[in-house]
């Protein structure tokens, strides 16, 4: 995707030609920060601290963050402590394991000699095929908006996203965002309603970003306006994204999705969930067997902002005790169909794919 004219991926290979070049995401929107990761460790710390960000793009980072142990030690010892640290770093989001097990299967057989080229080439062939899915999903995601569009000709769409599912959340393109981008290149007519998506305010700090810089008309709102908006009929459809979706089909997403999907549900709002196929885990039946993060108080406590004079500064909401479920399980039932790189699948179809 563009910032200015510029092309950029949300990872890349720095300029030594071994480091990895991201966009520190807790600066945004105020500033735009690349930093280059040069250790495991460094790595680890990007991801638990969400400098980086999304589920596509944890995976994408740990895998280049596995190259960077081996670059200090390809031993055996040093493969399995690599695995262990970055797994650690984020539980909820299913295509850290994914990426990881596949880097592993990439050097695990091979002498140490032979890793560090083999694990940064399996680590860009990841990325690549990241991008390749995102393209894959907003093309098919692209669609179901062009039936919306005929269905309320000269006047635009209206779409709900949460959270942030743009191409900050993947290697490019995005996976929710893609369709959306996608029929703005193509012109029609669209608007998205951005939820703020309290507590760490993705929404208005990633996903109206993003979408601002590539012109696309948008408008954030509170968390909790969703439903009064799809009540009163402005609301055509809603997409978001995905950390983990299991073999039932609930969808494990950023805390105060099921609550849309409530709403959507009531109202006849159709709901979709975008993601690529290394976001499903075969392995656990049910939304319940999902482990949700609980991250600090301080993510709802305080709140960070831009004061008149331009500083950026922190301030502290409330003194008093907070709980951060980071995410929350929308049942099955309550979605209408996934887009993925294979199509527009209901929650049938996908998981006899997938099966």
């Amino acid at each position: 995707m563009k910032i200015g004219d510029q092309h950029h991926r949300s990872i890349e290979l720095a300029e030594n030609g071994w480091g990895v070049r991201v966009i520190d995401q807790r600066k945004l929107p105020w500033h735009l920060v690349f930093v280059t990761l040069g250790s495991c460790n460094e790595t680890a710390q990007a991801i638990r601290e969400m400098w980086v960000r999304g589920a596509p793009l944890i995976g994408a980072v740990a895998a280049y963050g596995f190259c960077l142990a081996l670059r200090e030690d390809a031993s055996d010892q040093s493969i399995e402590r690599a695995y262990a640290a970055l797994l650690s770093t984020r539980p909820t989001a299913i295509n850290l394991k994914w990426s990881l097990d596949r880097m592993l299967a990439a050097v695990a057989s091979l002498p140490p000699r032979d890793r560090i080229k083999a694990a940064y080439a399996r680590a860009a062939d990841l990325c690549d095929e990241d991008v390749a899915l995102c393209q894959a999903i907003g093309k098919h995601g692209l669609g179901l908006l062009y039936t919306a569009a005929n269905a309320k000709p000269n006047q635009p769409i209206n779409i709900l996203t949460h959270c942030n599912a743009g191409w900050l959340a993947t290697v490019d393109y995005g996976t929710a965002l893609a369709p959306i981008y996608l029929a703005h290149d193509t012109g029609i007519a669209v608007h998205v309603w951005v939820d703020e998506t309290r507590p760490r305010n993705q929404g208005a700090s990633l996903t109206a970003w993003e979408l601002e810089q590539h012109g696309v008309p948008h408008t954030i709102i509170t968390d909790n306006a969703g439903g009064f908006l799809m009540q009163k009929g402005k609301v055509d459809l809603c997409i978001v994204g995905t950390d983990r979706v299991t073999s039932n089909g609930d969808v494990c997403n950023k805390i105060g999705t099921y609550l849309k999907a409530l709403a959507a549900h009531d109202n006849g709002v159709p709901f979709y969930i975008a993601l690529p196929y290394s976001t499903f885990d075969p392995n656990l039946s049910n939304g319940n067997a999902i482990p949700i993060e609980e991250r600090t108080a301080n993510e709802v406590t305080q709140i960070t902002g831009k004061l008149p004079d331009g500083r950026i500064e922190t301030v502290t909401l409330t003194n008093s005790p907070a709980a951060n479920p980071a995410f929350d399980v929308t049942p099955a039932r309550l979605i209408t169909a996934f887009i993925t790189e294979h199509g527009v699948l209901s929650p049938k179809e996908m998981l006899r794919r997938a099966a």
